[in-house]
Order: C-alpha cells, then structure tokens, then sequence
C-alpha cells in the first residue's frame, strides 16, 4: 500500500511539473496580436554599461515606449544571445539590442527594425585607440596597429569558431594562418623586436571585440611582443589608455556606441583610425516576427 502511495505522489510530482513547464511557457509569435503583451513589454539587453544600452534607453523616451510600459531588461551578451537562442527554437517573440558585425546575424535570422528618428544613429565604424607616446615607445606595435583593418566578414570566422566552442587564442590563431596575405600587409616591412616588450590591449568582452583583440594579441606576439589582454567594462576600457594604465584598445565603436567615452577622454589618447567598416546597431528581431518592422510597431 505504501508502495502504491508513493507510486502515485511520484507520478501526480511528474505531472505537476509538466503543467508547470506547459503554463509558463511563453506561446509562439502572434502576427495578429500586440506585441508587447506577448513578451511583457520587455526588450532584452546586454550589461548596463554599454552603449547601446544607454541608447535604447534615448529611444524609449524618443517613441514613447517609456509611456507604454516598456522596459529594456539588464544581462550579458551570453544572457542575451542563450534567450535569443531558445525564442528562435521556439519561434517566440523577442526584442533584443543588437549589433553588427556578431555571430548572431550569421547564424539566426535576424532583422533590425526601422529607427525612423535616426535615435541609434546610421552605420558605424570601429576605431583603433592608443595611449599617448605608444608610437615613441613601441614603434613596430604603434605601426601594427595603425596598419590593422579588417572586415565584417573576416571577424565573424573568428566569432564563429568562438561561438562553437573553440578557445579564442585558438580561433585567432586559426583565422591567422588562413589569411597569410591580410597579416602580410600588416606586418610589412616590420622586424621582430628581441626585448620582448609587454604591451597590455583591454577589451569590452564582446564577440566582435574578443575576435579582434586576439587577432591584432597573436601577430604582436608574432612580432616579439608579451602581451596581455585584459577585458573590462566599456568606461574602463576607455580610462585604461587615457591614464596609460594600457597601450591600446580596438574597440571604439563610434560615433555613438562610444562617443560620451570619446568625448570624456579627448586629449588623453591617439586615434589611430578605422579597423572595421560597416557596423551598426539597434533593435532587433526574429525574421518571422513579419508584423514588427519597425520601432514604432512596438507602440501596436
């Protein structure tokens, strides 16, 4: 009898969570219903302290989605491409801040809505920072990185290979030994120093940027340089070279994702120029989200 008892609670437990499973469930995308009921209100967003969050809380006001209870969630990038990831298997709706070049548009479908009040700004470029005197110090790293460009398409290999599970020295070194051409015109006319120098390069632990600063890690090792990385928060990032506490960082996306730390910090480091064209940001979601093709379709 007790068997039985326990038998019975046992499958009623199993049933019970099913039910829950099945009740919490967020349904599929619904063309013909408002949006922001079926995904409450909510855009999904990255760490607090970058960019596009900021402007995305600019766009909030600029449309009035403040007023209609919207709300852009706080996480991490690997927070929000995993709750990306499992709204695509499900075909549920999601809203998520995105940017390009990312693994993401290669591997899901995406879209990035119309931003008719321009609040995110058209495409942007990512620039090469240095610190002040790097170019006096480390003549062979200050041409490097001068010289280092690339494009969307030669960062989402790496990004690609990262995402997949392979270590992101791995991948850059990977991505290295394909392209002997592209390294090639970096490096031309470069020795390799013999005092094995430090040089220090910090980072925002974005996909884009932990391609790239590997990348640019591996051919200055190559070059004889010890090298560090560093990844830290965007604000950081930007005050490790302007104070000299690092040499350099490739991840300036400008004119908006990083333009207050532009601003804040102008005269306290060299811009080198641009190392990738083309890259852009914004709102965006599943292709199968037919009717939200715009910022304004939120307020539907």
């Amino acid at each position: 009898m007790r068997k039985k008892l326990l038998g019975m609670l046992l499958v009623l437990g199993l049933f019970a969570v099913v039910l829950s499973g099945c009740q919490s469930a967020t349904p599929k995308y619904n063309p013909k219903e408002s949006l922001g009921p079926q995904i409450n209100y909510t855009i999904t967003g990255i760490d607090a302290g970058a960019g596009i969050m900021s402007t995305t809380d600019k766009a909030l006001t600029e449309y009035g989605l403040n007023k209609k209870n919207w709300q852009l969630q706080t996480s991490s990038t690997a927070a929000m491409t995993s709750t990306l990831d499992k709204a695509i298997k499900h075909k549920q709706p999601i809203v998520i801040t995105g940017w390009q070049p990312h693994w993401m548009f290669t591997k899901y479908k995406l879209k990035f809505l119309k931003d008719p009040k321009n609040v995110y700004g058209k495409s942007e470029n990512i620039h090469t920072i240095t610190r002040l005197g790097l170019k006096k110090d480390m003549p062979t790293a200050y041409t490097l990185l001068d010289r280092f460009y690339w494009t969307p398409s030669d960062m989402s290999q790496v990004m690609l290979q990262v995402n997949g599970g392979t270590d992101p020295e791995v991948a850059a070194k990977n991505w290295i030994k394909k392209n002997p051409d592209k390294v090639a015109k970096w490096t031309k006319g470069l020795k390799p120093i013999t005092n094995h120098k430090k040089i220090k390069l910090t980072y925002v632990a974005w996909d884009s940027e932990i391609a790239s600063t590997n990348v640019v890690a591996q051919v200055l090792k190559q070059l004889g340089y010890d090298v560090t990385i560093q990844a830290m928060e965007l604000q950081p990032v930007w005050a490790s070279v302007a104070t000299k506490a690092a040499d350099a960082q490739l991840c300036a996306w400008l004119p908006n994702t990083s333009g207050k730390y532009y601003k804040d910090y102008k005269g306290q480091f060299e811009d080198l120029g641009v190392n990738l064209k083309g890259a852009r940001v914004g709102l965006a979601v599943p292709t199968y989200m037919t009717s939200v093709n715009s910022i304004e379709d939120l307020l539907k």
